[in-house]
């Protein structure tokens, strides 16, 4: 029986594990989200978050229909993801900027816990540090203004 030749498979495949690792996830086509963060961390919080990873999430095949999560961050692992869509030419720097700044707040201002021991993340001592940012009122106004632009 004679055996098929295979062929090699070329550097360029986007199948081949180090290629979806490229670019990096931090870096998107208009934003680099470390460069953000870095640059809000010594800005804002006087370098306080240290080994934090700050990625873009991934990308769904539909857009949110109903509501639109900006960003995330998992403490346990100091992990933020920012929605991909945020990417895009559109989007003011000083608004993702919020963005960012909103989720290191999760890292910086601790959850507090009602009588039945439900975890509330945002509170008055959270609003209070959110608002020190110098964009915020101008970042909640675009957010009302735009909201509609990420949903389908």
């Amino acid at each position: 029986m004679a055996r098929k030749k295979q062929t090699k498979r070329k550097v360029s495949c986007a199948r081949l594990p180090m290629q979806r690792l490229l670019p990096f996830a931090h870096e998107g086509r208009y934003f680099d989200l470390r460069a953000v963060f870095d640059r809000l961390n010594t800005k804002y919080f006087a370098n306080a978050l240290k080994r934090y990873t700050i990625v873009w999430g991934r990308k769904r095949k539909l857009p949110p229909r109903e509501y639109f999560v900006f960003g995330t961050i998992q403490e346990h692992d100091r992990m933020i993801r920012i929605h991909p869509l945020l990417d895009q030419r559109f989007v003011p720097v000083w608004f993702l900027e919020y963005v960012i700044y909103h989720e290191m707040c999760h890292a910086v201002v601790r959850d507090k816990y009602d009588p039945s021991g439900r975890r509330i993340v945002h509170h008055e001592k959270f609003w209070e540090r959110e608002q020190r940012f110098p964009h915020f009122r101008k970042a909640k106004r675009w957010e009302d203004e735009n909201l509609a632009r990420f949903l389908r």
